[in-house]
């Protein structure tokens, strides 16, 4: 099975304020964030990077192909790590910068970056602003990947960014937020446009009081499916907060031992939608490694 990852994050080092708060890498995979002390990665990435080598060992052993790395803003800007990844390992990641008007848009570009990750869910200005942006996107190909927060009146401003951008890609994050009152509002956005897709980066955050194997999570795959169609959905990992709590592979594995899902919707799921979507090609052949306690 193809599989391919929608969500992840990597950073040369985390060195930034967010509303007047620190957020700044340490050893052990701990970090200042928000000035509070908290464990960012597993404790064996000992260093202040989350390098794309390490999630590359991830992929390897769980037998995912490709990565698209989006950006957030309590990372820091990350352009010039994320240009460098995207050189030196063009099919395995689809890099994405981070970019606040037309001319940081066009920089992104520039450097190679395939596309822009916006938390809009940060976002403090209306959608709108952005629109010379978004037009730039869509002229040149390039993918949106939106993070929302739940206000129903952003959702809407999203809705007609899709509509005066119909030949924009868009990829909203952390599936529609799954767990709060506007999961069905930002699903629905997928209806909108014939570009827009729903990528799951976050949904084990989301349910983490829950824990693996998510039985909710997986309701929720199926509501959303029966709202837009499987096509339009597609798996991702939110690395490495994530992986704090369980591993790498379980951050899929979850979905592709489900009994409640079909092989062919676990195959669109995990990685087909995602392929034909970003164009990733040449993927490698991973072969499965027998863990040496099995």
């Amino acid at each position: 099975m193809t599989i391919i990852d929608s969500h992840t994050h990597l950073w040369k080092k985390q060195d930034t304020w967010v509303d007047g708060k620190r957020i700044l890498s340490m050893k052990n995979g701990r970090s200042i964030f928000m000035d509070e002390e908290v464990q960012m990665m597993p404790p064996f990435m000992t260093s202040e990077q989350n390098s794309a080598e390490v999630l590359l060992s991830n992929m390897n052993y769980a037998q995912v192909g490709a990565a698209v790395v989006v950006q957030e803003v309590i990372d820091g800007n990350q352009n010039a790590y994320l240009t460098e990844v995207q050189q030196q390992y063009p099919e395995r990641f689809f890099c994405m910068g981070m970019a606040w008007n037309l001319d940081e848009a066009k920089a992104v570009h520039d450097a190679g970056l395939k596309g822009i990750a916006f938390p809009g869910h940060r976002m403090k200005e209306s959608l709108q602003t952005l629109m010379p942006v978004f037009k730039y996107m869509e002229e040149q190909g390039m993918v949106l990947s939106m993070c929302l927060g739940d206000d129903e009146h952003q959702i809407g401003e999203m809705k007609e960014v899709i509509e005066e951008c119909p030949a924009l890609k868009v990829a909203i994050g952390h599936f529609g937020m799954v767990t709060t009152p506007s999961f069905k509002s930002q699903v629905l956005l997928a209806r909108a446009g014939k570009n827009v897709m729903v990528e799951s980066g976050g949904i084990t955050w989301l349910y983490n009081a829950e824990f693996y194997p998510y039985p909710s999570a997986i309701r929720s795959i199926k509501e959303a499916a029966d709202w837009v169609g499987m096509d339009k959905l597609m798996w991702g990992s939110d690395y490495p907060r994530t992986i704090t709590a369980i591993t790498y592979k379980m951050s899929y594995d979850f979905v592709s031992k489900s009994k409640e899902l079909t092989e062919d919707e676990k195959a669109l799921f995990l990685g087909q939608n995602a392929e034909h979507f970003y164009g990733f090609k040449n993927l490698p052949e991973l072969p499965y490694i027998k863990n040496m306690s099995e």
